[in-house]
Order: structure tokens, then C-alpha cells, then sequence
């Protein structure tokens, strides 16, 4: 047998068995989804999205405290995340070019990404959560914003970094100051990756239950007030499907169908404008 042969079977070997391993992660990831999508849909009804919380065996049972809860939360989160986020990541490829701090906070964000989420929670839990005696909303929130930095972050600086230096250096010649060619030329030329970046930063941090867990932990009515303790939706869901109640199991099905649906379209959403922005 020949050197070529032997590659060409090789190949074919390592071909067949990488199908394979794709069509088993593939049967799983649908395997998952067709419970999620059966148990949830069958749970699920207008009364959850109307209705409180209330003890098991009562009818009039719902999840609107824990959508409006997760709601606020991953709305705070944002608004703390995303204009730091994309701040940071302007300066490491606008202005840190190079030096020694930038790649530095690359290294510490890398690191961030990869950290546990209860680790996080536990640090929010001793710096906002012990101080303040109580659990609280914002402390969620702050749990939140602090994963989801570090990805608007690298996001923003691999996305600005890809802007050509050329468009750059046109206006600087025409006599632009740097901000107005950060604002007009590279973000408007990165727009479409900075989006996608934010878009999946929310979602990374909209089906977070360990943080939560130490700073917000949970309520079973309806609160709006961020300064004190507030349910949320994946706590709502834990709680609920681990419960011994079967009408409280299946609200925990309808939550996990609700959220894992809004992950998927924020996911979704986020490729679209990717591929939009490669398609031009």
C-alpha cells in the first residue's frame, strides 16, 4: 500500500468518525430540545403570563412575578454592561494599541469568561449583598453586568480592530478629531459585530441562576423594587422543578420552554446580523 493510499484511508477514517460524533451531539441537542419543547408547550397557557405565584394545588398560578423580576434584572444588567463593555473594548483598539495595560486586560477578560458564575455571585455577595444586609435586585443586576463585560468587551475590541486602518487614516485627513472618527467611521463600520457581541452577552447572562442564587434570591409575589429581594425567572424554575408539586413542576417546564426560547432567538438574532454583516 502506498503512502497515498494510506493517507487517503486515514482520512476517510477520521471523516466518518468525526459524522458520527456530529450526528450523536446533534441527537442530543435534539433530544433535549424535544422534551423541552413537549413538556413546555403543554404547560404552558395565558394564565402563566397573567397570574402570580402562589402556593401549590391553587389554580390560578402564574410566572408574571418572575418575568417581570427577570426582566428588571437583565435590564439593569445591561445597562451597567453594555456601555462598559463597549467602552473598554474601544480603548483596548483604540488607544491601548500595543501597550502592556491592554494586553493585560485582554488576559484578565479571557480569564473572566471562563469563570464560574457562582464564583461571581459569591464575590457580589460579599461586597454588595453583606454591606447592605439584605438581598436585593441591583445586586443581581451587578452580579449580571460583571459577566457580561468581558464578552461585549473582547467582542467589541476583535469587531473594531477589523475595521479597515485605511478608513482610519481618511479621516484623519480630512481633519476629524479621533472621537468623531471612532463614532462615525469605526463604529458605524463595526455596528453590525458590536451588536451581535451585546446580543449575546444578554443572552449569556439572561439564563444565570448561580449568581442570583447569593444576590437577588428570589420572591414569590410580585416586586418591582430593585432595593429589596426579587424573583426572577431562572431561580422561579429551579425552585419550581425541583418542588414535589405537579403543578408547580409544570410551571417549571413552562419557565425553562420561556427562557430557553428567548436565549435561542437572542442567538439567532445575533448570527442573522453576523451573516448579514459577511454577506456584505
Amino acid at each position: 500500500m502506498t503512502y497515498r493510499n494510506k493517507r487517503i484511508i486515514m482520512n476517510n477514517i477520521i471523516m466518518t468518525l468525526s459524522t458520527i460524533s456530529a450526528f450523536i451531539g446533534l441527537g442530543f441537542l435534539f433530544w433535549i430540545l424535544g422534551v423541552l419543547v413537549f413538556n413546555g408547550i403543554e404547560a404552558l397557557n395565558l394564565a402563566i403570563f397573567i397570574n402570580e405565584g402562589a402556593p401549590p394545588g391553587y389554580e390560578q398560578s402564574g410566572l408574571k412575578h418572575a418575568l417581570v423580576g427577570q426582566l428588571l434584572i437583565v435590564l439593569y444588567a445591561t445597562a451597567i454592561g453594555v456601555p462598559l463593555g463597549v467602552m473598554a473594548g474601544t480603548y483596548l483598539s483604540e488607544y491601548g494599541q500595543g501597550s502592556k495595560l491592554a494586553e493585560t486586560i485582554r488576559d484578565i477578560s479571557d480569564i473572566m469568561m471562563s469563570a464560574p458564575s457562582i464564583v461571581i455571585g459569591a464575590f457580589v455577595y460579599a461586597i454588595i449583598v453583606i454591606p447592605m444586609g439584605h438581598f436585593s435586585g441591583y445586586a443581581g443586576a451587578a452580579a449580571l453586568a460583571i459577566i457580561m463585560i468581558p464578552i461585549i468587551l473582547r467582542t467589541t475590541d476583535d469587531m473594531l480592530q477589523l475595521v479597515p486602518s485605511t478608513l482610519r487614516e481618511a479621516a484623519f485627513a480630512l481633519g476629524a478629531p479621533k472621537y468623531k472618527v471612532i463614532i462615525q467611521v469605526v463604529y458605524r463600520g463595526a455596528k453590525a459585530g458590536v451588536l451581535t457581541g451585546i446580543l449575546l452577552g444578554i443572552a449569556r447572562v439572561a439564563g444565570e441562576t448561580a449568581p442570583l442564587l447569593f444576590t437577588s434570591f428570589n420572591d414569590n409575589f410580585m416586586n418591582t423594587d430593585m432595593s429589596e429581594a426579587m424573583a426572577s425567572l431562572t431561580v422561579t424554575m429551579y425552585n419550581y422543578a425541583t418542588s414535589p408539586y405537579e403543578d408547580w413542576q409544570r410551571l417549571g417546564w413552562a419557565a425553562a420552554f420561556i427562557l430557553s426560547m428567548f436565549i435561542l432567538g437572542l442567538n439567532i438574532i445575533g448570527r442573522l446580523f453576523l451573516l448579514r454583516k459577511r454577506g456584505k
